[in-house]
């Protein structure tokens, strides 16, 4: 009988509480969720239930809840699952109780805000010798936890440790693919941030179901020029982590992005919540840059950028958009 994956969840938040509760569901690993607060960890093991990431529901009883960061050094599977820009600190942080036999997950969706690379590129500098595998793909942390139908993407530099992780963390509601495109799915979760914004700016600005429509397709063509001039492969765009994601985000009042978009559209002015992350914020600038230094085009994400940083009302980035020289679609 093999041996059971010992599994470490490093972020106690929704999305992070939803893969380990859907880890321990499945039962083929030990399953810990490391929380940065004692109190936390306390407030976890009398209740079952993580109050503030997903009210209501209760968790597996065999989720181990610690605080200590060195459970870690028994760990085979470590999902990193804070957000984007905190991860490399995150990593630097934790590096003394991490060893180069583990696979390290990143599960957050973004591209490093500083330097503009993707988060495996980050997290290997920070965690040298290590394999850095990525988890994305069209899912809400609420959906999850709840045990309905899901399925995402794990991406990691060899399909066999892709397939080891997807193995241990798949379970009756929760499916992952494996893949070695880790540039597709991360490129793909960082975009589909940005479009979904987009798609809630049409909604909040009464532009109509047509307008979404055209944003989610042509939207979808700008991720394959960005995922393409960055060496992804085409395929991945039409997949879970790629249209799947788009599709769920830009349609779904789950979305913070969307709701985000929508408030934008709704006020003409784009305002960032307090408390709560928008990802995509954040991406649209960054892709924006990388695209004019590529010379990718990418006019709706530069619009959904300018929009954000003030440059552009939502009425003149429409009429900019829809004024574009005739071409082939």
């Amino acid at each position: 009988m093999s041996r059971r994956e010992s599994i470490v969840v490093v972020g106690s938040g929704a999305f992070g509480t939803a893969l380990s509760a859907v880890a321990a569901i499945s039962n083929k690993a030990d399953v810990t969720l490391l929380c940065r607060r004692p109190e936390q960890v306390e407030a976890l093991r009398m209740s079952g239930i993580n109050e503030t990431g997903l009210p209501g529901i209760t968790l597996p009883a065999t989720i181990r809840f610690e605080s200590d960061a060195s459970v870690l050094e028994s760990a085979d599977i470590v999902l990193f699952v804070m957000p984007s820009q905190q991860q490399a600190s995150a990593a630097r942080d934790l590096a003394k109780h991490l060893h180069r036999h583990q696979s390290i997950v990143t599960c957050a969706k973004g591209i490093d805000k500083v330097s503009g690379r993707l988060l495996t590129d980050v997290l290997e500098e920070a965690l040298p010798g290590h394999s850095i595998s990525v988890l994305s793909g069209p899912g809400f942390a609420a959906d999850i936890a709840k045990g309905l139908p899901t399925a995402m993407v794990v991406a990691s530099p060899a399909f066999g440790e892709a397939e080891r992780i997807a193995r241990a963390i798949s379970g009756p509601s929760f499916r992952l693919y494996p893949s070695t495109d880790r540039i597709g799915v991360q490129l793909g979760g960082a975009l589909k941030n940005v479009l979904a914004i987009a798609c809630g700016i049409v909604e909040g600005a009464g532009l109509g179901d047509s307008a979404r429509a055209a944003l989610i397709a042509r939207g979808l063509a700008e991720m394959s020029r960005f995922v393409e001039g960055h060496g992804g492969a085409p395929e991945t765009v039409s997949g879970l982590s790629g249209l799947g994601d788009l599709v769920l985000t830009a349609t779904s009042h789950q979305s913070r992005n969307l709701r985000f978009g929508i408030e934008t559209g709704r006020t003409g002015r784009a305002a960032l919540p307090s408390g709560e992350l928008v990802e995509g914020a954040h991406a649209a600038t960054i892709a924006d840059r990388i695209a004019t230094e590529n010379a990718i085009d990418m006019p709706i994400t530069r619009a959904v950028a300018e929009i954000i940083d003030g440059r552009l009302d939502v009425r003149a980035a429409m009429a900019s958009l829809m004024s574009r020289p005739i071409t082939t679609e």
